[in-house]
């Protein structure tokens, strides 16, 4: 069985109950895989990263699996503006957040609800210089553990967002991306919109963050923002310390 998110922002949780941990989450328009399904909630697996969680079973609307094969098979078409707005039929808006997926809108035998959009569409492959004016748009935004908007966004979910908005596909978790692209030996040998990686004390990665120019870098840690980066990692300019331990960086585009 497959489906598509019909609902604004749908949370992706670790286990099917409503005080699970929130794991990532269903923006509008993305199109899964159903794995299993239960009385109230329904394990899925998004077609975008492969990303697996559970939703609850009326977040969402079943669709063929060629509508589903259909719509991966058609041009990625997102939403460019922090918060725009489905139309229905009678006139009802649906608040829709950056990165929201509109493809299924061109197919009517899977937008039955008759959706309409008439916002800043974005669609294939940008320049790299494009992704640290992208970053922007996420500033000061909220540190959300799952989170994948400007209303709350995690470290992982910040940088996906960013790299997909531009064309690119990445891995969801941290720790995911860290096996994407090619290592760099020095940070000088990076460029503005790289990833940089840290670690814990256990050398297990548990952040990310993009790299701007002139040794600084915008990240998810409390709300996106800008610090500093060194050798030995981000140097927090509010609190004067180190709040992250450089593991590596990588070249993805």
């Amino acid at each position: 069985m497959f489906a598509i998110c019909n609902l604004a922002i749908v949370p992706l949780r670790a286990e099917s109950n409503d005080r699970s941990e929130l794991v990532s989450q269903v923006l509008f328009g993305e199109h899964f895989k159903i794995l299993e399904q239960i009385t109230n909630w329904t394990k899925i697996k998004l077609a975008f990263d492969g990303y697996e969680g559970w939703v609850d079973n009326k977040q969402f609307q079943l669709i063929s699996e060629e509508q589903y094969q259909a719509i991966s098979n058609s041009a990625a078409i997102l939403n460019a503006d922090l918060i725009e707005y489905i139309t229905t039929p009678n006139n009802f808006l649906i608040p829709i957040p950056i990165g929201s997926s509109l493809s299924f809108l061109d197919f009517p035998e899977i937008n039955t609800a008759q959706f309409s959009f008439e916002g800043v569409k974005i669609c294939g492959i940008k320049p790299k210089s494009e992704l640290i004016k992208t970053a922007f748009m996420y500033l000061n935004a909220p540190y959300l553990w799952g989170g994948k908007t400007p209303f709350g966004i995690d470290c992982s979910g910040f940088t996906q967002m960013v790299y997909k908005l531009n064309g690119y596909s990445i891995l969801r978790d941290a720790s995911q991306q860290a096996t994407q692209g090619e290592a760099l030996s020095f940070i000088e040998e990076s460029e503005p919109g790289d990833l940089a990686f840290f670690d814990n004390e256990e050398g297990k990665i548990i952040h990310v963050g993009m790299i701007m120019e002139n040794n600084y870098i915008i990240h998810a840690h409390g709300k996106v923002r800008i610090d500093r980066l060194d050798h030995l990692g981000i140097y927090n300019v509010d609190t004067g310390r180190h709040s992250h331990n450089l593991r590596v960086i990588k070249k993805i585009v």
